[in-house]
């Protein structure tokens, strides 16, 4: 007896031993060197007295790259009023309803339009919620934990997106000024609506696959579908409002003065009247992705905001040219809808964004020095907010000096709700661009429309702006 116990014992303490000494652990050698190489100097006693009671980027704020900043800008289009997406993701459908509304006030010179955001949101989060039902459909055959399958249950719901869906949406059902379908509390902060909608949608998905599992009718689950999506329907209207139907209006000028006669509108004759004809068909998107070679098309399945309309498809071009088209476009008075990795190297208090703002490395005595390729490959750096772009500075030889943008922070965010960024900073954190076809030339037009490489939704670079 006294022998199996020492055994068993033994056994045990050679596995705990074992275990312990499992490659690939943190050994007790290996913390000892560790902490043998982070003896604590008196500057990093100081540095960390510090930080216990400092924000990081207030100590790591380069003071010299602080001054005042230079506002002038030698092509600009005309100002308009901020908007605020308050504690919202919807920064793409703000952008894109600003270049919608610049675009009407271009054309009229006098009039001007506020777009209802509300209205349009209510739209897109039914829109996605079919998108996600009809993918569990699509999918039903697949294993619960198929990638594809996997995505619909895991993103059953969003409020980010691209101007793919702005002009997806418009076009299926018109727009309606804001004053005609204000703001509501959970359109300025969806992330509990959407928190409860998820849950009713990965409930309903279940539901779904288990009919096609049985083998019902395709008619069955669609008529079951329609069911589900309007118990969402529902939900929105609760949180968003009832979408407008039809409505009387005036369009007045930037002072707030009627300027012509009151007529009746509904949303699909308002859009024909601000917006005109299609969007799709009238601008290409474009992005720079150094990990993929230039020149080339490439498209995400199933990511898009209707499933009967347009996924993201982009033309990849080096940043030169990107900013050409930029340019012609700005020069001729015409905003654009981009996107970018906003947060880093931001001087939120001055609304300034370049590559020197925060010094970091001197900070953790450390290096960063991963290319634009490699950030995006490891999901360090991607598109994750939309903003219009409204200006450019050139310098003597046309080339970039710095470029503006109007936000969706409100007006008392930055310079007067706009941010300015650096020609450097621009080529490192800008990724996506909607372009006229018009300031395009016959061969991007072209490279436009090869046959598209298909790529994965759970791509670094494919993620929806908000």
């Amino acid at each position: 007896m006294m022998r199996k116990v020492f055994l068993s014992l033994s056994l045990m303490m050679t596995m705990s031993l074992s275990a312990q000494q499992k490659q690939g652990g943190i050994s007790p050698q290996m913390l000892q060197q560790i902490e043998q190489q982070n003896a604590p100097t008196a500057s990093d006693r100081a540095l960390r007295n510090a930080l216990a009671a400092n924000a990081i980027d207030n100590l790591a704020q380069n003071r010299q790259n602080a001054g005042a900043l230079d506002t002038y800008f030698s092509v600009e289009t005309k100002k308009q009023s901020i908007t605020d997406q308050k504690s919202s993701g919807r920064c793409w459908m703000f952008s894109g309803l600003n270049v919608l509304r610049a675009n009407f006030a271009q054309r009229t010179d006098s009039l001007s339009v506020l777009f209802s955001q509300d209205y349009l949101f209510f739209w897109d989060q039914l829109e996605k919620a079919n998108l996600m039902l009809q993918g569990v459909i699509d999918t039903g055959n697949k294993p619960i934990d198929d990638q594809r399958v996997q995505f619909f249950f895991h993103y059953p719901l969003n409020d980010g997106g691209t101007f793919c869906g702005v002009a997806d949406l418009a076009e299926k059902y018109g727009l309606v000024p804001a004053d005609v379908q204000p703001e509501t509390y959970s359109a300025d902060n969806t992330s509990k609506m959407s928190s409860i909608i998820k849950s009713k949608l990965r409930e309903q998905g279940l539901e779904l696959r288990k009919m096609v599992a049985e083998g019902k009718k395709a008619k069955a689950i669609e008529q079951r579908k329609t069911q589900m999506l309007s118990e969402i329907y529902h939900m929105l209207t609760i949180t968003l409002g009832e979408p407008i139907k039809e409505f009387t209006y005036a369009f007045k000028n930037k002072d707030g003065k009627a300027l012509t006669s009151a007529k009746k509108y509904t949303p699909k004759s308002f859009y024909e009247e601000t917006v005109g004809g299609k969007l799709n068909g009238t601008f290409i998107m474009v992005m720079n992705d150094p990990r993929r070679e230039y020149y080339k098309t490439y498209e995400v399945e199933y990511d898009r905001h209707v499933y009967d309309g347009h996924n993201w498809k982009y033309l990849n071009l080096p940043m030169e040219e990107i900013e050409q088209l930029a340019i012609a476009s700005l020069k001729d008075g015409r905003k654009l809808y981009s996107s970018y990795d906003v947060g880093k190297q931001l001087d939120r208090k001055r609304g300034y964004c370049d590559l020197e703002n925060f010094d970091y490395e001197s900070l953790f005595n450390t290096s960063f020095n991963m290319t634009k390729a490699e950030r995006i490959s490891t999901f360090d750096s991607g598109s994750t907010h939309a903003m219009t772009l409204c200006a450019v500075d050139l310098d003597a030889n046309g080339k970039p000096l710095k470029w503006k943008v109007e936000n969706s922070w409100g007006g008392s965010w930055g310079q007067q709700g706009c941010l300015i960024m650096t020609a450097r900073w621009f080529r490192e954190y800008m990724f996506r661009l909607v372009i006229d076809k018009k300031y395009v030339s016959e061969k991007l037009l072209k490279d436009y429309e090869q046959k598209p490489v298909m790529v994965m939704p759970e791509d670094p670079l494919f993620q929806m702006d908000e």
